[in-house]
């Protein structure tokens, strides 16, 4: 398992119970962490249960069909329009646009899954969804890993991480963040929201 430091939060919440009040009351979630752990499906059953609107960064803001990427002033143009609505849960990382979504924002959930386990997640999730587009991406993106991806998710922590601290540091210090870094408390979460896992 990989051991990585988590330093603290300035409105980080560590009891779960509490976290899942949080949830319970919240009108605008942001779900972030790395690819292949967990945040999609994690966000859909917040979703679903307490009647969000999912709005996936990948499959709303960054990608076109054949994965061509989003001019990214439109990008910043869609996510200020998304964060205008009144309830909703946003799936996705992406650090640049933390000053559009975190001032919006009542918790931010970061799924920090180890990165084996995150390999694992993408890998599966290849294999299920093998020539096919999963719900969560734009029309056209067949579901793909290559050795670009597994890369960019095996340096996820050291690359991203500092970007992750610095931008809610900037642009949410204010926002509560919990930190869901096994399977175990994302489960046991779940529990707490009675949603199945």
């Amino acid at each position: 398992m990989d051991q990585f430091l988590v330093p603290p939060l300035r409105s980080e919440i560590r009891d779960r119970e509490v976290a899942a009040e949080h949830i319970r009351r919240a009108n605008r979630i942001l779900v972030m962490g790395c690819s292949g752990g967990g945040k999609s499906t994690l966000s859909q059953k917040i979703a679903a249960r307490f009647g969000l609107a999912y709005v996936s960064i990948d499959r709303d803001v960054l990608w076109l069909p054949g994965w061509v990427q989003r001019d990214r002033e439109e990008q910043r143009a869609i996510i200020v329009a998304k964060v205008q609505g009144q309830r909703w849960i946003m799936d996705g990382t992406n650090p640049s646009t933390f000053d559009i979504r975190l001032p919006r924002t009542d918790l931010v959930i970061w799924v920090r899954m180890p990165r084996l386990l995150c390999i694992w997640g993408a890998v599966s999730r290849w294999i299920k969804w093998m020539g096919r587009t999963r719900p969560e991406m734009a029309l056209g993106c067949i579901e793909k890993v290559d050795w670009e991806f597994l890369r960019f998710i095996w340096t996820f922590e050291e690359k991203f991480a500092p970007r992750v601290l610095a931008g809610l540091a900037q642009h949410g210090p204010d926002v509560p963040v919990l930190q869901l870094t096994s399977r175990w408390q994302m489960r046991e979460l779940l529990d707490l929201l009675a949603i199945s896992a």
